[in-house]
């Protein structure tokens, strides 16, 4: 008798809640993405690879001549991104890549120290930057650095992978449905979102 009490017990407690469990309306599916895709900018339209790895939290991106300026008493940073690093924009070939630049101005979110081996520590700005992939835009926080000896520009974290319910397939990259809109590298020249600095 004790045992068939037991077993009632135990299953009002944990296996009937889920029996009569209903599915919830509000409930994100994860979306699941290959290990490299392609993500694009959104304040400049710059399209990007990226690398998804759960092994990094924070999210970084390639940026040089990183500068620190106050800005209504606050911390803001300008940097670049030469679009010839990496060669990710498309190209009608009139103009080439090494010679474009796009600018940009944040404001600071923290700063953090990166512990290298052998090295002393990086001093490296966050900054909040809003992008889109797989057709869906985002924001997340950036540190920024110099990443033109990488492969990929962009590296995505765990504080975005698990912030917007991403999954990861790491047999395969390029899984997304659905692709961001991104100019050519000459429409953004025209357009004034990228600068040529060698015109």
């Amino acid at each position: 008798m004790r045992f068939i009490s037991f077993y009632a017990l135990v299953f009002s407690v944990f296996i009937a809640p889920c029996v009569n469990a209903k599915p919830d309306p509000d409930r994100k599916v994860p979306e699941v993405l290959g290990f490299v895709e392609w993500t694009v900018l959104s304040d400049a339209d710059l399209r990007l690879k990226a690398r998804l790895d759960t092994g990094a939290k924070t999210s970084s991106l390639h940026a040089k001549q990183v500068e620190e300026f106050k800005r209504n008493g606050k911390e803001w940073v300008r940097f670049v991104i030469p679009l010839g690093d990496h060669k990710d924009q498309r190209s009608e070939g009139q103009v080439d890549p090494e010679d474009v630049v796009a600018q940009f101005e944040r404001p600071v979110r923290r700063v953090v120290l990166i512990k290298r081996k052998g090295a002393p520590p990086q001093r490296r700005y966050v900054v909040d930057m809003d992008f889109c992939i797989a057709g869906t835009r985002h924001t997340t926080q950036f540190s920024l650095t110099d990443r033109s000896a990488f492969s990929y520009p962009v590296l995505l974290g765990r504080r975005f992978l698990g912030d917007d319910g991403i999954l990861i397939d790491s047999s395969d990259s390029f899984q997304a449905k659905q692709e961001c809109a991104s100019p050519t590298l000459e429409e953004l020249v025209r357009e004034h979102k990228a600068t040529l600095v060698k015109p």
